[in-house]
């Protein structure tokens, strides 16, 4: 009789997981064929929409060219598109909020890789290996009192 239950169990676990991986593989995308996702990194937060297209991307209403001057921002934005070889298929827009240049392409750059997980779950395992889904969760240690900064104390005088 138990060895009944276990096989039983068995099967139901067997056949929710085939379920969930079913379910968890269907493409998420709207009316107008876009997949959402919102990203972030430090202080910065992300929305993001992804779309077939040319490769336009558009940063709070301005090109990426324009919003970021420096190459390596650029860079960190089209890796999630060039590690699954999707360079040129999608175009962006997304509104980003909070932080610095390099905290707002980081939360840009989570947003596009969930955005693009959300339109091919097939892509998941790429993106999953590069680390390109998990929320980098560092952020500024704050001040403390009778510091200087965090952890600088003031500089000690003996007279």
């Amino acid at each position: 009789m138990a060895k009944k239950t276990v096989e039983s169990l068995q099967d139901i676990k067997s056949a929710s997981t085939s379920e969930a991986t079913t379910a968890a593989r269907k493409p998420n995308r709207d009316k107008q064929g876009r997949s959402y996702a919102t990203g972030k990194r430090k202080d910065a937060v992300a929305r993001v929409w992804i779309k077939p297209g040319k490769g336009n991307v558009t940063i709070n209403a301005k090109s990426m060219d324009v919003y970021f001057a420096r190459p390596v921002l650029k860079m960190i934005i089209n890796q999630p598109f060039e590690i699954t070889n999707r360079t040129g298929e999608f175009d962006v827009v997304c509104t980003v909020k909070g932080g610095g240049l390099s905290g707002q392409a980081g939360a840009i750059k989570h947003g596009i890789s969930k955005a693009l997980n959300e339109y091919e779950p097939e892509l998941r395992g790429i993106l999953k290996d590069a680390g390109f889904l998990t929320r980098d969760a560092r952020v500024v240690e704050r001040k403390k009192y009778g510091l200087a900064k965090a952890r600088r104390s003031y500089q000690f005088s003996k007279r």
